[in-house]
């Protein structure tokens, strides 16, 4: 389908603003994106849709999020994936990474070709493998009888199975050779060092190794001190992206805007959301473990924060608040930031020529009215 949205205010990655101008949509991509006082092109045949001044926004980005609607990847069914995948539309998010928490490498293998196969509108982009190679001193709410150590050829077995972009959290200071990270690079992966007892020293290092992102930023690593900058300062004092679970909960408002200072652009907003997100409180699971929800709050029994159940909108609203700054600017840390982390910004995270169709129709206030996948609406 081609459509044409006119008389919408565009959102600008390079500026992080919305500027007045018009957007071709041609069979699903971007064909041209136009500034008020342009010469238009014919729409032609294309479907007009005149936006009334609304703000057209790029579909949001998850690089990390374990589940919704009572759904986790690990175990959920092709009807589940089905249902999970219209949810993330309706909140917003076009691309989802399917994250697995720590599970059997045969639970994974199951997940994974159930991921490949869902018919999800091509919202599920590849996988995110956040269990089983994490440090057990900072495994928060991940069974310990499922951990496993930095296994090279494990590893190698499980993404040459995923169909899409992977990405691999690790507490690389147990990679102690670079072995595993070296073979996740051959493959194609993305590195993020996660629950994580890494020195500085240790985290340094494994940027230099190839890791380019701090999975949940403060969350399952050693916090800032003034006599061990540990991971999080060697985050700051890096250019790798940082993730950051903006729920009010995971980060204190004050952190979060102090991570904002120092990241700016590699600021990536995750949801870490897991399969109560979307459901009433009660009891759940994640990474074979136990997981009561109060007020939204998922914790496992034994009192660690099991993920989140924070809509990615809703954390770009909150990064706004937080740290201080326009809800465009924010909004960058939910789009591009996160596809850029990945190695996808080739296909999404902006509106831009060549890029996917995948569009935000936002009111005045940036609810979301209209969603737009690969050019076709989304019935919400």
């Amino acid at each position: 389908m081609n459509l044409f949205f006119e008389n919408v205010n565009v959102y600008h990655s390079g500026s992080m603003r919305f500027l007045p101008g018009a957007v071709h949509v041609e069979d699903g991509v971007i064909g041209g994106v136009f500034a008020a006082g342009d010469a238009m092109p014919d729409a032609g045949a294309a479907t007009v849709i005149d936006g009334q001044g609304m703000y057209l926004a790029p579909g949001l980005v998850d690089m990390h999020t374990h589940g919704i609607v009572g759904g986790d990847f690990i175990t959920a069914d092709g009807a589940k994936l089905a249902e999970m995948a219209r949810a993330y539309l309706r909140g917003g998010v076009t691309s989802v990474m399917p994250t697995l928490a720590s599970a059997t490498v045969s639970d994974m293998q199951a997940a994974i070709a159930r991921i490949n196969a869902a018919d999800d509108c091509g919202v599920f982009c590849g996988v995110h493998f956040e269990g089983r190679y994490l440090n057990p001193a900072k495994r928060g709410a991940h069974a310990p009888g499922l951990l496993s150590g930095l296994d090279p050829d494990e590893l190698e077995g499980l993404i040459c199975n995923v169909c899409g972009a992977v990405h691999v959290s690790a507490a690389f200071e147990l990679d102690e050779d670079g072995a595993f990270a070296a073979r996740a690079l051959s493959k194609g992966a993305t590195l993020g060092l996660a629950h994580t007892t890494a020195t500085y020293a240790q985290a340094k290092r494994a940027i230099a190794r190839g890791v380019r992102s701090f999975t949940h930023l403060f969350n399952a690593m050693p916090p800032l001190h003034h006599r061990d900058g540990g991971a999080v300062c060697a985050a700051f004092d890096s250019d790798a992206y940082a993730e950051l679970i903006v729920d009010g909960v995971h980060v204190s408002p004050e952190m979060v805007a102090l991570a904002y200072r120092n990241k700016k652009e590699q600021l990536v907003l995750i949801t870490d959301s897991m399969e109560a997100t979307d459901c009433a409180d009660g009891e759940y699971s994640i990474a074979g473990m136990p997981v009561t929800v109060k007020d939204g709050k998922a914790v496992t029994h034994d009192g660690a924060i099991a993920g989140s159940t924070l809509h990615l909108m809703d954390g770009v609203r909150n990064l706004a608040s937080f740290a201080g700054i326009p809800f465009e600017t924010a909004l960058y840390a939910a789009t591009m930031a996160p596809a850029k982390s990945l190695g996808i910004d080739g296909k999404v995270g902006e509106i831009a020529a060549g890029k996917r169709a995948d569009l935000l129709l936002l009111d005045s206030d940036y609810r979301i009215c209209r969603v737009f996948k690969s050019g076709a609406e989304v019935l919400l």
